[in-house]
């Protein structure tokens, strides 16, 4: 298992897939997924910080958060979760949005697969992200998802060292 993040491009099939290790127990981990006190320690690059409006993680609910910046700019996402299989999956559609929801047509949904797998008394992460169009997907990565994604689960692990 490695605690390095992995990000690999599919374009022929529209995908994103991380990989991430970390030394801390699967229930540790899910809980800094799916729990919004949590989530807004670790969730955005720094200097940017993530500041929950609303979660409620179940099938059918949703994340509404906003990305806040060190200047106070910010932008709004939604994240609504379509499957829940507690402590090992969850599968959600991401989008920018408004603060109260309404999604930014301008910018592409991103459809997320996360699984969480126990190794060695660690946990793995494996994340598919797909996208509705290989240009969708350029847009992302062209955003600085990898670097900001990859900054915000190092977030994650030093919250787990702290």
């Amino acid at each position: 298992m490695t605690t390095e993040t992995v990000i690999s491009k599919d374009l022929a099939n529209k995908m994103i897939h991380v990989t991430r290790g970390f030394a801390a127990p699967v229930e540790k981990v899910w809980k800094a997924w799916t729990e919004s006190s949590i989530l807004d320690k670790w969730w955005a690059p720094k200097p940017w910080k993530a500041e929950t409006k609303s979660l409620e993680f179940k099938e059918g609910g949703m994340w509404l958060y906003q990305m806040v910046g060190p200047n106070g700019e910010g932008s709004w996402c939604r994240v609504d979760f379509k499957s829940v299989i507690p402590q090992q999956s969850f599968s959600s559609t991401t989008m920018f949005c408004d603060e109260n929801g309404n999604p930014d047509d301008s910018f592409p949904a991103m459809h997320w697969q996360a699984n969480f797998e126990s190794v060695g008394g660690g946990t793995e992460i494996k994340v598919d992200i797909t996208f509705d169009s290989e240009a969708d997907l350029e847009k992302i990565v062209a955003m600085g998802f990898e670097a900001g994604f990859t900054m915000a689960l190092g977030n994650l692990d030093e919250l787990f060292n702290a």
